[in-house]
């Protein structure tokens, strides 16, 4: 039997990073002892600190050796003595293009013992996916100024959708709507009535492929009606694709209806190279070295990074350990609030895995 093993590149980054992501190994080495393959982890010291000490955000150096991993684990960058901007462009989106990782993954699942905000919805409502394209649209930094710093400043930013960027995103998310094989319903949410250029391309394109998938159900809604029937009704959502800022919009208020940003995890996933997979909630700095702040979301980011990787058994385990401890032993999914501390999370999640 071939040996199953990854070399796993860990951005530990800002903030209360370092101390989620150790959790998240923690994890992840007890899982892959149990069940037989093997985790190398290399450390990457990226984010605000390394940036303050060095003046480097993200060498070419850096950046060949994450080509050569098999998947990124990073725990968050942001640093609040930054001006917003230079990491998130200098780190991040770099990292995301260089890499090309065209989709954001965002899985949204209310698990039991969690907190929605949502009156009368439960589990059985909550449990849908947001495939957002992740490289093109008002991202890509196209436009500019004129005049700028007078009172006839002009600014531009453009979005830029290619046909082949907005196909490969769509063609991802009926193929993942097929594996979910839950209601196999793919819904394209756009701004067909205003952005008629861009979102024609995209809803030309949803339809044509649509022709290939006969076995998926497909519709379309606004992103503003999107945002409504997120909160009225979210069991009408199975998977939403959708275009980079739209994407990024709904993600978060998705994130919220599940739960918050203590549970929120998504990937940033090239299908055919190097993915990186992260929790959504950022370096939260005023929690750093408190050890409060809930791992669950980097623990999640650990567990679909397995489940990309093809460990499927092992990212079942995860999510069973972490749906049994959100329900029995958290008393709340907020940081400060657990009745546990960071690393007490990760404990008994790594003692259910350990009793499977």
């Amino acid at each position: 039997m071939k040996s199953r093993s990854y070399n796993i590149a860990v951005v530990p980054g800002d903030g209360t990073g370092p101390e989620v992501v150790q959790e998240g190994i923690k994890v992840l080495n007890a899982v892959s002892k149990k069940l037989d393959f093997t985790l190398s982890f290399t450390h990457f010291p990226l984010g605000g600190e390394h940036y303050q000490k060095t003046g480097e955000l993200l060498s070419e150096t850096t950046l060949a050796a994450l080509k050569q991993s098999d998947a990124i684990y990073l725990g968050a960058i942001g640093h609040p003595d930054i001006t917003p901007g230079i990491l998130e462009k200098g780190i991040l989106l770099t990292m995301r293009f260089a890499l090309d990782q065209y989709i954001n993954l965002r899985p949204i699942k209310l698990y039991e013992g969690v907190e929605t905000p949502i009156k009368d919805k439960g589990p059985q409502d909550i449990d849908f996916v947001i495939v957002r394209e992740n490289t093109e649209g008002l991202y890509t930094g196209a436009g500019g100024y004129l005049k700028k710093g007078t009172p006839d400043e002009v600014a531009v930013q453009e979005s830029i959708n290619t046909r082949k960027g907005v196909e490969r995103c769509i063609r991802y998310a009926f193929e993942y709507c097929r594996q979910r094989n839950k209601a196999k319903k793919l819904t394209l949410c756009g701004k067909t009535n205003v952005l008629t250029y861009a979102f024609d391309l995209w809803k030309r394109t949803f339809e044509e492929v649509s022709r290939e998938y006969p076995d998926i159900t497909t519709d379309y809604a606004h992103v503003d009606a999107i945002c409504m029937w997120m909160v009225k009704n979210p069991e009408w959502f199975d998977v939403i694709v959708t275009d980079n800022m739209f994407g990024d919009i709904i993600s978060d208020l998705a994130a919220m209806i599940q739960g918050g940003m203590g549970i929120a995890a998504g990937g940033n996933i090239h299908p055919e190279g190097v993915s990186m997979f992260e929790p959504i909630g950022g370096s939260a700095p005023k929690y750093t070295g408190m050890g409060v702040i809930n791992p669950i979301a980097a623990i999640l980011a650990g567990q679909l990074m397995l489940q990309t990787l093809g460990e499927t058994q092992a990212a079942q385990w995860i999510e069973k350990a972490v749906a049994k401890v959100l329900k029995n032993d958290l008393k709340s999914a907020s940081a400060g609030k657990m009745g546990c501390s960071t690393s007490e999370v990760g404990d008994l999640i790594v003692a259910f895995i350990d009793s499977l």
